[in-house]
């Protein structure tokens, strides 16, 4: 019966623990807004200026020589204008384990608010200063900025929630990048700032919420598993979680953390060279580089590009469409924070696969009715289907969910790693398929989107035998379950065999019940 009160108390304990406070709230919010919230702004924001920003760099070039600009070269520079911010996001993804080792999660995040302001400033100042060369170059310092917050946002939320919040609360940032292309989309529309004067201030707009970020961050609390396993600072790690938790009672995360550290202590903090060669990861980097490319290679970029074209052909005016493509930005938003409700009674797996699947079957069935619109012609209204079924196919799965999985399927000391290869992954597939996805349309047309169908399948395929469902488990607890397909032991358990031999009788059962139930 005592044991069935502690069971109870414990329970108890834990439900207190899963309650969302107002500081975690808080924090959570601050870091979405300030960092994720800016990457989803800086994909969209150049899309619907484009031509009034190619009229400065012509009207620039002509100014400076005399002559127009040859239209091979514009084409040239607004390439490099529209690619340097992903090439520059897997720049950021490569600073990220170092940042997030030495200056920590909060740290890191503080640090790249100063190159988005400054590149904020440069961007809105570039037409004064009759200089194209900035906006380039300003597109690759926002590309770092969003290569680190794309990964550095997940890591450090993911860490500082509780196990039963994990899941909605990693979605987080993902709603922030959807509701940041949403913003970029509205406030580009050719009435508000998406004109000839209003370009430079739609540019200079991503420094605000880097600023807010940047004087609001520092009195939150850092990243409690970063304190106790990586610095060694218990004191600290626990007043963290005390103000994350809202209440004094953490011991048992404490004990949570203490168990992952002693793990670990075998190997130590991994660099990318190591994690890719240990036997024991090698089953979780195998899954996180499946799932990042399946979200970039799964024809995202191909949809949004044709979608204009879609509905054009559906009937929808030419001066309309700017504002059919703001209400498929808002669906992606209201989907995404769908995702955030039901990704904790759900799990990530039924979200992956019914994500990709819903983006397989979508790129099969808009393949048929691209290549049929011209002579059946309700096949453009099943296009417009197709459309947004894929979007908020996305939004639930494909999209957000891979970030949270890289969280939950590794440990304090190869995070940053992981973090580190799974954000190369992400933003060189998002280079490539910019880079790609033309040529492939001019050769293969609407049977582009039959590749994309393939890779949404193999995903699904990958998923379905190979990722394990991490809802509402510890970390410790995942890690588990990966050793047993990595076929490998795990240290922590050994060193459990030792304390149970350590102490007598009654304790030593209850370290055995313990164990059991982890």
């Amino acid at each position: 019966m005592k044991l069935k009160g502690e069971k109870q108390s414990s329970a108890s304990n834990e439900a207190s623990k899963g309650k969302m406070t107002l500081i975690l709230a808080m924090v959570t919010l601050i870091s979405a807004f300030g960092s994720s919230f800016q990457y989803g702004y800086n994909v969209s924001v150049i899309n619907s200026p484009a031509p009034y920003m190619q009229d400065f760099y012509n009207q620039t070039y002509y100014n400076r020589t005399g002559v127009p600009m040859e239209s091979s070269f514009q084409t040239l520079l607004w390439s490099l204008t529209v690619s340097m911010y992903p090439l520059g996001g897997f720049f950021g993804s490569l600073m990220v384990w170092p940042l997030v080792n030495n200056c920590g999660r909060k740290g890191t995040l503080l640090i790249s608010n100063l190159l988005s302001i400054t590149a904020a400033i440069l961007m809105g100042t570039s037409e004064l200063a009759k200089t194209y060369e900035v906006i380039i170059f300003s597109r690759v310092i926002m590309g770092i900025f969003a290569g680190l917050a794309s990964n550095v946002v997940p890591m450090f939320l993911g860490e500082m929630s509780p196990r039963n919040l994990r899941g909605a609360i990693g979605i987080v940032p993902q709603l922030f990048i959807s509701i940041g292309i949403l913003i970029a989309q509205i406030l580009g529309l050719n009435i508000i700032l998406g004109n000839a004067k209003g370009w430079p201030v739609l540019l200079a707009l991503t420094g605000i919420p880097s600023l807010i970020q940047l004087l609001v961050l520092p009195f939150f609390p850092e990243s409690p598993r970063y304190l106790l396993i990586q610095k060694g600072n218990e004191e600290q790690a626990r007043r963290a979680l005390q103000k994350l938790r809202g209440q004094d009672d953490v011991d048992d995360e404490i004990q949570e953390m203490r168990q992952e550290d002693r793990s670990e202590k075998e190997e130590g903090q991994f660099t990318v060279l190591s994690l890719c060669t240990f036997r024991g990861l090698r089953w979780q980097l195998i899954s996180i580089i499946v799932m990042m490319m399946g979200q970039q290679l799964s024809g995202v970029n191909g949809v949004f590009y044709y979608a204009d074209r879609i509905f054009l052909s559906a009937g929808v005016d030419e001066n309309s469409v700017q504002y059919v493509t703001v209400s498929i930005g808002a669906i992606n938003v209201v989907m995404t924070l769908l995702a955030v409700f039901i990704v904790e009674s759900l799990g990530r797996r039924i979200l992956l696969l019914a994500g990709f699947g819903f983006c397989c079957v979508s790129c099969a069935v808009l393949t048929l009715a691209l290549n049929l619109q011209t002579t059946v012609s309700w096949m453009s209204y099943l296009s417009i289907v197709c459309v947004i079924v894929y979007i908020i196919g996305h939004a639930i799965g494909a999209s957000p969910i891979p970030f949270v999985m890289i969280t939950e399927m590794f440990l304090q000391s190869s995070r940053p790693a992981a973090f580190m290869v799974g954000g190369s992954v992400h933003w060189l597939s998002n280079f490539t398929v910019g880079l790609v996805f033309l040529y492939m349309e001019a050769g293969l047309g609407p049977y582009s989107f039959l590749i994309f169908c393939g890779i949404c399948l193999a995903t699904i395929v990958y998923i379905f035998f190979i990722v394990p469902e991490t809802k509402n488990k510890t970390f410790m607890e995942i890690n588990r379950i990966m050793a047993k397909r990595n076929k490998v032991e795990i240290q922590e358990d050994k060193e459990e065999l030792k304390d149970f031999q350590a102490v007598p009788g009654g304790q030593a059962e209850k370290k055995e019940i313990s164990s059991h139930e982890l």
